[in-house]
């Protein structure tokens, strides 16, 4: 009964019999061990690549090259408007220019024309609202108000002296308005005159970059010491009373804009360059 006694026997008393004389190894805790495989850099690939049968070589396409950064277009169309602007500054609207200037600044507005491309006033209307400030008009070279229309003459000693020019621009009621700021001289002791006279007209886009204007009446309030005095409105003259040389109307093509700058040519090949005020 020996063998059944033994298993009676608690744990302890096992460890601890006379019978058992090899030593008792228990086994010790093992570290936790965690493999960590590093990730190998990947290798560029070769445009060249080798098939895997015979020395056949196989060249990828490659990408395309990047569109320019639309920032250099910008730059490009900053530089150009202010070589038109630097040109035109100093010719007091056209008033001072000669054959030179005109060719100059002629030359100027075609390069920034070619570079910004045809111009569509059907998407882009909203560019032409607001009051656009003349800085530049060749017709002012030939020394009168109405450039190659009649007009009143202008000069150093003649009593007609020729402010600030706007457009006023409404795309919603169609409304153009030339405005002009004019001094008369008046005999001494007299102040001079000083007038702004606005021309009405209602537009119309034609095409895609034309526009035409039809005259509808002129107004004319003075300014400075008789500024108090109210405006007078013109009536229009009836078409049938016009003359050739005056019809009423007119049409232009807008041959570049954007949203502080614009270019227009004229019937009679004027070219102006307005900016926004």
């Amino acid at each position: 009964m020996a063998s059944s006694s033994f298993l009676l026997e608690s744990p302890a008393s096992i460890f601890s019999s006379s019978s058992i004389k090899a030593p008792l190894y228990l086994p010790k805790p093992y570290p936790f061990i965690v493999s960590v495989k590093r990730r190998r850099p990947e290798r560029k690939r070769n445009p060249v690549l080798k098939s895997a049968v015979g020395d056949v070589s196989v060249v990828d396409t490659p990408p395309p090259p990047p569109p320019p950064p639309q920032d250099a277009k910008s730059e490009l169309f900053s530089s150009l408007k202010l070589k038109l602007l630097g040109i035109v500054s100093g010719l007091n609207r056209g008033l001072a220019a000669n054959q030179d200037d005109l060719g100059k600044a002629d030359d100027a507005a075609k390069e920034l024309e070619t570079v910004a491309g045809p111009v569509d006033l059907l998407t882009d209307l909203d560019k032409l609202q607001g009051r656009w400030k003349l800085i530049y008009s060749s017709a002012f070279s030939s020394r009168t108000l109405g450039g190659s229309r009649p007009g009143l003459p202008t000069g150093r000693l003649l009593p007609v002296t020729l402010g600030q020019v706007f457009q006023r621009i409404d795309v919603i009621s169609k409304d153009f308005d030339n405005i002009a700021e004019i001094e008369l001289g008046a005999p001494w002791p007299l102040p001079p005159l000083e007038v702004t006279a606005t021309l009405a007209h209602k537009f119309e886009i034609i095409g895609s970059s034309k526009i035409k204007i039809t005259f509808e009446k002129t107004s004319v309030k003075t300014r400075g010491t008789f500024s108090q005095l109210p405006s007078l409105d013109v009536p229009r003259i009836p078409d049938a009373l016009r003359p050739p040389s005056n019809p009423g109307s007119g049409d232009f093509d807008v041959t570049f804009i954007d949203a502080d700058t614009r270019i227009t040519r004229g019937d009679r090949g004027e070219l102006r360059v307005f900016v926004i005020s």
